[in-house]
């Protein structure tokens, strides 16, 4: 790390969650993997403590000083809340004129807002010489600082992890968390943006709400129950108890987690079963389709377009309500990709990636 550089170049992943949808901010288990769909911020360094940061892919431009607490303008103000809390924390900041490029699809379940965080926040501190810029554990804490505590946000940190470490990552956030970088045997995804606009906050805000309170009420009937507890007859009859959408969405999380152990389980073993993989990924979707409720008609007009073209499974990614989803065809991807434009989806072919760092 050198901070007498006037220039500097980082880029980050974007992310798939293969299964584990909605369960980081439970504290549960997720495998997702960084793909290699990335955000790229390159700079120069100025004489000032001021920072200007043109963002032609969504028509912005920045511009504020380092050397005071900035105020936010936005809602998700996050190159902002960025340098406030590395200032907070005591980090020397310079000046910098910065281009963010980026071919992640925007608003898409993709993790654009999370790669964001982590390559500004990787060149914050490599800018600094700062010891932290080389290790992605704390690179991605504090993407997690700037998007969501921040903002009092309702997420998790699986999209800061995935994007700072690269590759395939199982996580348990469990006290203190587990992080395991996986055996990376995949092979070719098509990721297809169905160009339906989502809304993050408003989903997660809604499932962490009603899973929560689900959650409560079985617990009056069965001291010491928790999404940890196993899907019993007995939980599985106290959750049929319960209100529609607490019933849906606690069944819905209690199976994605299982789920999610069964693929930790798939990873493990030699050799690994391609077909397996794509199935379980069908498996998560239909959980996320019929108790979590994210899907939509034309991300399933999508998804059957991808698995009648050969694709071995297929789900939506993030939040949901709209965005991606992706396809594992690990044999003919260019076949899925027609499948998935006719039925209306924007496609990138993409495979596994390395986490963020430093190009110049």
């Amino acid at each position: 790390m050198d901070m007498n550089s006037d220039e500097l170049q980082v880029s980050s992943p974007g992310r798939i969650c293969l299964v584990g949808e909605h369960q980081d901010y439970f504290g549960l288990a997720i495998i997702a993997a960084a793909i290699n769909l990335r955000i790229t911020i390159s700079g120069k360094r100025r004489s000032d403590k001021t920072f200007v940061i043109d963002l032609p892919d969504i028509g912005e431009k920045e511009e504020f000083s380092g050397d005071q607490d900035i105020p936010y303008e936005k809602k998700r103000d996050y190159l902002k809340s960025a340098v406030n809390i590395h200032r907070r924390q005591g980090l020397e900041l310079t000046g910098w004129d910065c281009l963010v490029r980026g071919t992640i699809p925007i608003n898409a379940g993709a993790s654009s807002s999370s790669a964001l965080v982590v390559a500004w926040n990787k060149f914050l501190l490599e800018a600094a010489g700062d010891r932290r810029a080389g290790i992605p554990e704390e690179i991605a804490e504090l993407g997690y600082l700037t998007e969501v505590a921040e903002f009092k946000e309702p997420g998790g940190k699986m999209d800061h992890y995935t994007s700072a470490l690269g590759g395939a990552v199982w996580i348990q956030f469990d006290e203190p968390m587990k992080l395991t970088k996986l055996e990376n045997p995949l092979q070719t995804f098509v990721l297809a943006n169905s160009l339906e606009k989502k809304d993050t906050t408003g989903m997660l805000g809604f499932i962490k709400s009603h899973v929560l309170e689900g959650a409560a009420r079985v617990r009056e009937k069965i001291p010491g129950f928790s999404l940890k507890s196993p899907l019993s007859a007995e939980v599985l009859k106290e959750i049929d108890r319960l209100g529609p959408d607490d019933r849906r969405l606690l069944k819905g999380t209690l199976m994605t987690r299982d789920l999610t152990w069964a693929g930790a389980a798939l990873f493990q073993t030699q050799p690994f079963d391609h077909r397996k993989f794509g199935a379980l990924l069908s498996a998560q979707h239909d959980v996320l389709r019929d108790l979590l409720q994210i899907s939509t008609p034309k991300i399933e007009r999508i998804i059957r377009a991808a698995l009648h073209a050969g694709a071995f499974g297929a789900k939506i990614n993030g939040s949901g309500g709209g965005g991606c989803m992706f396809a594992y065809a690990p044999d003919d991807p260019e076949k899925v990709v027609v499948a998935v434009e006719k039925a209306g989806g924007q496609t990138f072919i993409v495979h596994i990636d390395e986490g963020v760092k430093r190009e110049v």
